[in-house]
C-alpha cells in the first residue's frame, strides 16, 4: 500500500514561488515514476510534471514549463514541486500521484495510468 501526502500549498501574490512536497510511504519509492496533476474549481485535474523513477527524465504540460521544476529525493521518499513566477491561474489544488508499475520510463499524462494519489495541497494566487 502507497500513501502520498503533499504539503507546501498557500496563499501567494503573483510572481512569487513556493516549493510542494509530496511525501511518500511504502515499498519501493525509488522504482516509482512520480506525477504532479492539479485541480482548479469547477474544471478537471489536468497534468502538470511528471519525473521518471530515476529523475533523468522529466516531462512539462506547456503551461508551466520554464518556470516549474519537478524533482526527488529517493532517500528522503518525497517528491517536490518548484513553482516560480506563479501567476492567478496557477491557483488550483495540487496532487501528486504514482504511476502505474509496468510503463518503464513513460510519463503519462492521464490520469487513469496512476493508482495512488494523495489528498492535494491548495495553492492560491492573488493578483
Amino acid at each position: 500500500q502507497v500513501q502520498l501526502v503533499e504539503s507546501g500549498g498557500g496563499l501567494v501574490q503573483a510572481g512569487d514561488s513556493l516549493r510542494l512536497s509530496c511525501a511518500a510511504s511504502g515499498p519501493n519509492f525509488s522504482s516509482y515514476t512520480m506525477g504532479w496533476f492539479r485541480q482548479a474549481p469547477g474544471k478537471e485535474r489536468k497534468f502538470v510534471a511528471g519525473l521518471s523513477w530515476s529523475g533523468g527524465r522529466t516531462y512539462y504540460a506547456d503551461s508551466v514549463k520554464d518556470r516549474f521544476t519537478i524533482s526527488r529525493d529517493n532517500a528522503k521518499n518525497t517528491v517536490y514541486l518548484q513553482m516560480n513566477s506563479l501567476n492567478p491561474e496557477d491557483t488550483a489544488v495540487y496532487l501528486c500521484a504514482k504511476v502505474r508499475e509496468g510503463l518503464g520510463v513513460t510519463i503519462p499524462v492521464a490520469e487513469r495510468f496512476y493508482d495512488y494519489w494523495g489528498q492535494g495541497t491548495q495553492v492560491t494566487v492573488s493578483s
